[in-house]
Parts: structure tokens; sequence; C-alpha cells
């Protein structure tokens, strides 16, 4: 089996041999972007949205993307070609790049740094999509807007990394988090839904959550299946009272929330809603039209 190939500032090398400088602000302080990125099919999904968010993300700290967008977006198709990548992920990165150890990214420092990286992932097994994930409550708070917009998807996560070491400590797959009100937001790396009496609710993005591809297209399919949803606020007591309740992640595709700190949400498995859009979402993203093609 050949090594893997990644994009690394203007060359398509082996993996082994990717290295990044420890002066990187990346590095030192979480400084850059992300984006996580999934393929089916031999296309990559909602690729022109990942990259506006990718470009929008770069705007909103200041970071001067190395090269044009077209350009990073064929980087993106060519780094799974070289990794014949049919179904897969991708992750994109660009760092403030900089040198020296001051907060303060000098002007004549190196210039920010891109990579990509293309390879397979299966974050749940089948069963887990029937049976649905165990959530716990995280006591941390999400981010706010005015301190770190959660619509960034910078690489500080360590907000969203304490909390899922919270969820894995106490047995969980995944933790929930509230924002300073006690109000819902999102998982630490997942938007979440509920369906109560036929309608879909989630929190909309102003409350301190990432407006998701993966959100997104849910959206769009319960608009083509004439499925009710509304974008507004819920608290933990209407979670916990839900019918159904699932979580959206371009890892995670569409996966159910069946069990929230000990209780059962419904029935305790993956209800008919979630299934029925999972199944379309599955269907949604093999649509020429929503992909690019590798």
């Amino acid at each position: 089996m050949s090594e893997q190939t990644v994009y690394l500032e203007g060359a398509y090398i082996p993996l082994s041999e990717a290295k990044i400088p420890i002066m990187d602000h990346g590095l030192l302080y979480g400084d850059g972007i992300f984006e996580g990125i999934r393929a089916y099919g031999g296309r990559v999904f909602k690729l022109d949205d990942h990259m506006k968010r990718f470009q929008s993300a770069a705007r909103a700290i200041n970071l001067q993307l190395p090269l044009p967008l077209d350009e990073i977006t064929e980087i993106v198709l060519e780094t799974c070609r070289r990794n014949n990548i049919v179904d897969g992920y991708v992750r994109l990165v660009c760092t403030r790049g900089a040198d020296g150890l001051g907060l303060y990214p000098k002007p004549e420092g190196h210039a920010p740094r891109l990579f990509c990286i293309a390879g397979q992932v299966a974050l749940y097994s089948d069963e887990a999509y029937r049976r649905g994930l165990k959530v716990i409550t995280s006591h941390l708070r999400r981010n706010k807007a005015a301190i770190l917009d959660p619509q960034i998807k910078s690489l500080n996560y360590l907000n969203n990394i304490l909390a899922s070491i919270e969820a894995h400590r106490y047995g969980a797959d995944e933790a929930l988090m509230l924002n300073e009100e006690g109000v819902v937001t999102e998982c630490t790396g997942d938007n979440v839904f509920l369906v109560k009496n036929g309608v879909i609710l989630t929190p909309p993005v102003w409350l301190g959550t990432l407006d998701g591809i993966t959100r997104q297209s849910v959206i769009k399919i319960c608009k083509q299946l004439g499925v009710e949803l509304r974008e507004e606020p819920f608290t933990h007591f209407n979670l916990i009272n839900a019918d159904e309740a699932f979580l959206t992640g371009t890892a995670a595709e569409i996966i159910a929330l069946t069990e929230l700190d000990g209780q059962k949400i419904g029935n305790g498995v993956a209800g008919e809603v979630t299934l029925k859009l999972l199944a379309a979402f599955r269907e949604y993203v093999l649509q020429p039209e929503n992909g690019a093609k590798i």
C-alpha cells in the first residue's frame, strides 16, 4: 500500500516527509483555520460552500490566504486524486505561519502556511447509527461570539476538546454545550436538532454555534421533503423531552442522540424522522450538483 500524499506549501509530498516548523503560530497559539470536508462517490461534497466558509474564517481572523480560492479548491481536488479518494475525508488547514514566540505575528515573518490531507474516515459504526449516541451535558460553556465566535473554524478548539474529554471521562460519546444563559448551542463537533410533534428545531447560529455544512444540507432536505424545521432557541428541558434528537456534522453525517445525562430521549433508539433524514442525506450527497468532481 502506497504512502499517503499530502499538500504542503506548494508541493505534494509523502506524509512522512511533511513537517511544520515549531515556531509556526498554528502550533504555538492555535492561530489558523481549518475545514473538514467529505468526498462521496468521486465528488467532494459542497466544496464551494466549504471554500467560502474557509475564506470567511480567514477574513474574520485577519489572515491573508496564501493563494486565490480557486487554486486552493484545485489543491483539495488534486490531493484527493493523488490519494485515490472516492469516498473519504479531507482536512484543509491554513496557519498564520509567522516566526518567533511573540503573540503579534510580525509582517516580516513567514507567510501563511497551507496544507491539505486526504484519507478515510469512519467516525461511527453502522450499529451506532441504529443505537444512537450517549451524550452528557458539559459543565463548560460555549464561547461567546464576543470572545471567539464559534462560527470561526479556528485551530484553537480547546473549548471543544475539554468538553470532549469530559464526555469520555463519563463514558459518553459526545458532550452537549450550553451558552452562559443555559440555552443549547451545539455539541463538541456537531450541530444539534430535536424533533417534537413532527416539527424539527435547531439552534440559530447567533446563539453560539457553527453553521455546519451538514446542518445547512439538512435544512434544505427538510424543505424538499415538506418537513417543518425552525431555527429557534431551546433548552436542555426541551431536548430531554423531545420525541427524537439527532446530531449533524461532516464526519458524523446524521446520527441519533438517544441518551442525554442518563435519560433516554424518545424510545432510546434512532427514531423514524432521524433515519428518514439520514437516508435522504445519503442520497443527497451523491447528487452530481452537490459535489465537485475529483
